[in-house]
């Protein structure tokens, strides 16, 4: 009798036999093997595992153990970005030490981890909190430093009042804090350190190349709409005060417009504005302090209402000498071009919306080629066409004018060709404890020092009860005494966590080592990294980050390689239906509801609920916890599910029945198995293809075809639910093939090897998606060895073909019959069977047969009269 499957207690067994053989431990060379490196971004340790961790961390399993049974040394590690705000705040509210609060979460996440099977090594670990990591954040901070990509300045920066700290514009959401989406950023004037990305603006645009038709193209767009390369030129327009001329550059992607500038704006933040204007106008303080809090995403918007104010100056043009009038606007900022701009209102929307709402003048010098589409006073006109009122440039295209004008800007120097970004430098500075501190020393007049003494550690005699960075309160971190002898001061703030994520991927190549963060030679054979997989919303952060690392590591000299990740896998989300209760304004649990009638109802109240399908959230209430699903049914059951119920770059819709039904099909491969074990566990002689009656011959013809299929799946960008639906449909062969034929021993001699080759190729293919299963089937087979070391089955293409088709007869062009033939047989073999079919013999008989017309393995047509 076939034992009952039972999840938990399979799955434990092989958890455990994995963990004592090390099963998953990795070199970082195996002579004869290529290596191929599949990382998972790493997790955040917030205590829990949620759906989305399944997801992303299945996908990535199933592809390193495939990629192993194909014959690679497969890399496959994982770790934990563990500094952030979470713990810092938890430290905050309950008094929780961040470090003891971080270890606690990893404990039982990891515990989490274990129970889906996942083939990590764990001997690689790493955890970003660790001293022995964020030491090399150090070391490379310095040696970036010492090579001029890292630089301290006073800047307005973005400012969450609730974190207290900074945040880098990438972090800035609609205006909100990318933590929680419910504080509005405002800006505040700091000095802070900043790591040098601008250098590196057009390798990463260049570097998409390399990573065309591996990388989402969505991905590429987005970071090249971040990085935002403009060619144009740069003019400069000069304020003359006390004498002296001060320069005011502006750059324009529109020189060809400059005779029909009549206003130049400025930033709030220029320079110019408290140095100069200020002083001048006190009264104006109070309209520039709110320009500067506005968010700066909105400030860009092209819908937000341009605000202005006129400073009192006046600048001078520089090829007509005019005098036109500068404001400090809110839509002009000083992160893209030079924070100053010209405006031409009769060729730009913006500029002619903010001139008609302060009554400025515009002057057209573009005439279109319609003179309907004319600059009429009523809006801009923005199309192409001929220079006018432009001096020597009146009657030139104005494409062509472009160079002509650039070219006596540079006669004169007072302008240049040039090429400008959107992205600006990486702003890395942190007002918070949990961090990597930075490496510096300050003495009292503000001279800087490299403390190259590492690691320098996080202290602990410090006080989470007060406002802001929490650092400033520890005494024996802050007051150092220099080795000069002078009493020196370090740097509070700490380091940017993307800083942790931008290189974690190559310490996993020698997590142990204390004195290097990883060899060259190892980076080199694993670096680009072959299969990375992660959300999309890191587009512009993390992974730009991290190109950006990968390419500094190049210049000193640590890889040779130029991108970090070869492939990218961004796995869609998962998603859930919300219920939500207008009446309690909150959000239910799945627990707290009932469906009547298609429609969402609350079991307390009866009140008929909002519901939504949405991305899976701790706020809506509509999270699965994976524990429960594993369980419940188990972890291959879950597994199966979420890679079986969409392509892995699509969203997918959580569907308890889905997990039901994928339980049920790794249950009927273990009964299976169990039913045919004498048959299973058997050793036979090849299999004698002449000797094979139709039934072996179709199975293993089904055999072949899907080893073939899911093999093609796996390679076709890992599209799991097309190789599962492959095995499906084999295992319904099986499962008519042991009725018909096993059970009622209608077998040839070679029906048991067929059977067999079938069933252990299922076991195969299935094992990096049900590896627990897998195993355990693998072991009552009497196979040796894990299956995790097996090969990969292959298939034979003369195999996959089908040896015979079934022909329709026509006479006349109407359908009379159909008979079973030999793929291979002859036209004259084919007229000779259709023309000795029952039913064509009764509708030709006393005619004359004019002629036969075979089309190739599909009919014969007979025409008679």
């Amino acid at each position: 009798m076939a034992r009952e499957y039972n999840a938990k207690e399979i799955e434990q067994k092989w958890q455990e036999k994995w963990e004592n053989d090390k099963v998953f431990k990795t070199k970082n060379k195996v002579e004869g093997k290529q290596n191929y490196y599949t990382l998972e971004m790493f997790a955040y340790p917030s205590g829990k595992l949620h759906a989305g961790h399944l997801r992303n961390y299945t996908i990535g399993d199933a592809i390193a153990r495939y990629k192993k049974m194909k014959g690679f040394n497969v890399l496959h590690p994982f770790g934990w970005d563990s500094f952030g705000l979470p713990a810092e705040n938890a430290a905050i509210d309950n008094g929780a030490n961040p470090a003891v609060w971080t270890a606690q979460n990893i404990e039982n996440m990891k515990r989490q981890l274990k129970l889906m099977g996942l083939s990590y090594d764990w001997d690689r670990e790493l955890a970003t909190y660790k001293k022995e990591y964020y030491k090399f954040n150090q070391k490379f901070f310095i040696e970036m430093y010492k090579k001029g990509l890292v630089y301290k300045r006073k800047s307005y920066v973005n400012w969450c009042p609730d974190c207290n700290t900074v945040l880098a514009n990438e972090q800035v959401e609609d205006g909100k804090c990318w933590r929680h989406g419910k504080t509005s950023v405002i800006q505040k004037e700091l000095s802070q350190w900043y790591f040098k990305i601008t250098d590196y603006a057009d390798e990463l645009l260049t570097g998409h190349e390399e990573l065309k038709g591996y990388w989402p193209d969505q991905v590429l767009a987005m970071q090249k709409n971040w990085i935002g390369k403009s060619s144009g030129a740069e003019v400069i327009f000069t304020l003359e005060y006390n004498g002296k001329e001060i320069e005011i550059p502006v750059f324009t992607t529109r020189v060809d417009t400059l005779y029909g500038v009549t206003y130049i704006s400025i930033a709030p933040e220029y320079p110019l504005v408290s140095e100069v204007i200020l002083k001048e106008k006190p009264e104006l303080k109070s309209f520039v302090d709110e320009m500067i809090n506005e968010d700066k995403i909105s400030r860009e918007s092209q819908d937000k209402d341009k605000n202005g104010i006129f400073t009192g100056f006046y600048v001078k043009h520089p090829l007509t000498n005019e005098m036109i009038p500068m404001y400090i606007a809110n839509y002009v900022l000083m992160d893209y071009g030079t924070g100053a701009v010209m405006a031409v209102p009769a060729h730009d929307d913006r500029d002619f919306a903010f001139a008609k709402k302060y009554n400025l003048p515009a002057k057209a010098v573009i005439k279109a080629k319609n003179p309907e589409d004319d600059f009429d006073g009523n809006k801009a006109f923005l199309g192409k066409g001929i220079l006018i009122n432009s001096e020597e440039f009146n009657g030139t295209h104005n494409i062509e004018a472009k160079d002509k004008i650039v070219e006596k800007l540079e006669k004169i120097s007072k302008g240049k060709s040039t090429v400008n970004y959107r992205l600006h430098d990486w702003l890395i500075s942190r007002q918070r404890y949990w961090g990597t501190p930075i490496p510096v020393i300050y003495d009292e007049e503000g001279n800087v020092y490299l403390d190259e003494n590492l690691p320098v550690i996080l202290p602990t005699d410090i006080d989470f009860g007060v406002k802001g960075n929490p650092i400033e309160t520890s005494p024996t971190f802050k007051e150092v005494i220099l080795p000069n002898g002078k009493k020196g001061y370090r740097e509070t703030d700490t380091m940017d966590t993307f800083v942790d994520s931008s290189w974690y991927y190559l310490r996993y190549l020698d997590p142990k080592n204390e004195e290097i963060a990883f060899l060259k030679e190892d980076a080199d054979s694993f670096t680009p990294v072959d299969q990375y997989i992660g959300g999309i919303e890191h587009a512009v952060m993390h992974l730009l980050y991290a190109r950006f690392f990968h390419k500094v590591f190049r210049y000193l000299g640590y890889v040779s390689t130029n991108e970090p990740f070869k492939r990218l896998l961004t796995q869609g989300m998962v998603l859930d239906y919300s219920y939500y209760s207008n009446n309690e304004r909150k959000y239910l649990f799945r627990e707290e509801v009932e469906i009547k009638d298609g429609k969402p109802y609350s079991i307390k109240t009866g009140e008929e609920l909002v519901s939504k399908l949405e991305k899976m959230s701790k706020s809506k209430n509509n999270g699965v916890d994976p524990e429960k699903i594993i369980k419940e049914f188990g972890a291959d059951a879950a597994r199966v599910f979420t890679l079986f119920a969409a392509p892995p770059e699509k969203e997918l819709e959580w569907n308890a029945n889905g997990v039901v039904g994928a339980y049920r099909f790794v249950n009927r491969i273990f009964l299976m198995a169990q039913e045919c074990l004498d048959i299973l566990k058997a050793d036979y002689s090849k299999i004698e293809l002449d000797k094979r009656n139709k039934e072996d011959e179709n199975l293993q013809r089904k055999t072949h075809q899907t080893i073939k299929r899911v093999t093609d799946s796996m390679e076709d960008n890992f599209h799991f639910n097309t190789a599962i639906a492959a095995t499906m449909e084999l295992l319904n062969e099986l499962t008519t093939y042991k009725q018909n034929v096993l059970d009622l021993d209608n077998k040839s001699t070679e029906s048991n090897k067929v059977f067999k080759e079938a069933m252990i190729s299922l076991i195969l293919m299935i094992s990096p998606i049900a590896p627990h299963i897998s195993e355990e089937i693998w072991e009552l087979c009497g196979m040796e060895g894990y299956i995790f070391d097996s090969n990969w089955p292959e298939y034979i293409e003369e195999l996959t073909n089908v040896s015979e088709i079934t022909m329709m007869i026509q006479v006349n062009g109407k359908i009379r019959g159909e008979f079973l033939t030999n793929i291979n047989a002859s036209n004259e073999e084919l007229i000779e069977k259709a023309l000795s079919n029952e039913n064509v013999i009764r509708n030709i008989e006393g005619k004359e047969v004019v002629k036969t017309i075979v089309v190739p393995k599909k009919l014969v047509n007979i025409v008679v009269k």
